[in-house]
């Protein structure tokens, strides 16, 4: 079935006030419902590349289309495609600018005339979807690096966007937010938004995005799947950019003849299923998956202590929000599939607690592991009674 493209990129090319040659015949068309990362080095013009996107910028030359209509740099055509597309910059305290929280979330969507009631509903929506319902009165620069990309999101999440662009999304982040915020990236993602980030990032790049858009100098140089791109190492030499880590391995455990094939994993787990390929004659454990979305605290705690054998994982961001409330230690909340799927395959079981209508995601991907790597993982729901 042929898919929709949401974004078309024609011909496009842009140069600034000084004459700076930014983008150079810029050709793409981005599906709808993809994950794309835009790569590049430093000055590549990733960023400018998502002004022109969001309409923020206007091209020197050549077209963007939004779902087969060419963007129109009128006030009512830019304002319209600025709620289609929602864009959050590298720096939150760029897009911060409100005295308190829930007046920076609010600001969108009133200036899109929502009524207030209506305003009211979706910022506490946006709110609860990022882990900060009661921060409404709170001032944004009073709060942490993660806390100020999370009100970034809410913001953008409160006007309905069809696709959702962030730059450098992980930027100033230490390593645990980096990871929550693209947890919620892919939860989003989930719900059907398109989603669109830049970053130099190529690990990050790697293991997220379903498709790799390397710029350089202003030009497209490649785009592809993750392996098609990274396993290039004169065209990442070229771009200054390094291998994303989990290549790195394989190609140096492959060049003593340890590993062999083609192509290289795309994560940990795939790393060790060739180290140790299925056959591994130990039984399999069980993965139970469990939508908490509007579970009561005390059965949430009262079944939790029926599976203390369990490992433990969350992903969404009322599910990490219901653990913590319950005093649950997790031991996984990021990468939390392929966490659970490893403990499987070497005969523990596990439990994923979800939100966000995260389940039927969390099945298929146990599902298509097992079909495609010939392990095969029980999967297991847990029904409310």
């Amino acid at each position: 079935m042929a898919m929709t493209a949401i974004i078309e990129i024609r011909d496009l090319s842009y140069s600034y006030g000084d004459g700076t040659l930014a983008l150079k015949d810029i050709n793409i068309s981005l599906e709808e419902g993809c994950k794309v990362a835009l790569v590049g080095p430093n000055g590549a013009g990733k960023s400018t590349l998502m002004l022109m996107i969001n309409g923020i910028l206007r091209p020197s030359s050549g077209e963007v289309f939004f779902a087969g209509r060419p963007l129109q740099y009128d006030a009512a055509s830019l304002r319209a495609v600025r709620r289609a597309v929602g864009m959050v910059f590298q720096n939150s305290d760029d897009q911060l600018f409100a005295p308190t929280v829930y007046q920076d979330i609010a600001f969108g969507p009133t200036n899109l005339g929502y009524p207030a009631e209506k305003v009211k509903r979706y910022v506490g929506f946006a709110l609860q979807y990022v882990g900060l319902s009661g921060y409404e009165r709170r001032p944004p620069h009073h709060l942490s690096g993660g806390e100020k990309k999370r009100v970034a999101i809410a913001g953008i999440l409160a006007m309905e966007p069809q696709v959702m662009i962030l730059d450098e999304p992980t930027s100033n982040l230490d390593p645990a937010s980096s990871e929550e915020i693209m947890e919620m990236l892919d939860e989003l993602n989930q719900g059907g938004k398109t989603m669109i980030i830049s970053t130099h990032d190529v690990d990050l790049a790697y293991r997220w995005a379903d498709e790799i858009i390397l710029i350089k100098d202003g030009e497209l140089v490649r785009r592809g799947c993750g392996p098609d791109v990274f396993m290039d190492g004169n065209l990442l030499r070229e771009a200054r950019l390094k291998p994303p880590l989990v290549v790195d391995i394989y190609q140096e455990l492959a060049s003593r003849g340890i590993l062999s094939g083609s192509r290289p994993p795309r994560n940990i787990l795939e790393l060790c299923d060739l180290l140790q390929p299925e056959g591994r004659g130990r039984p399999l454990g069980k993965i139970y998956i469990w939508d908490v979305d509007g579970e009561d605290e005390v059965q949430v705690i009262s079944m939790i202590d029926r599976m203390e054998n369990c490992y433990k994982g969350a992903m969404g961001t009322g599910a990490k929000l219901l653990a913590e409330r319950c005093g649950i230690h997790l031991d996984f909340t990021y990468g939390v599939i392929d966490k659970c799927i490893l403990k499987a395959l070497i005969g523990k079981d596990a439990l994923i607690m979800t939100s966000g209508g995260m389940v039927e995601h969390t099945m298929k991907r146990i599902s298509d592991y097992s079909r495609e790597s010939g392990a095969e993982i029980e999967a297991v729901r847990i029904q409310r009674p």
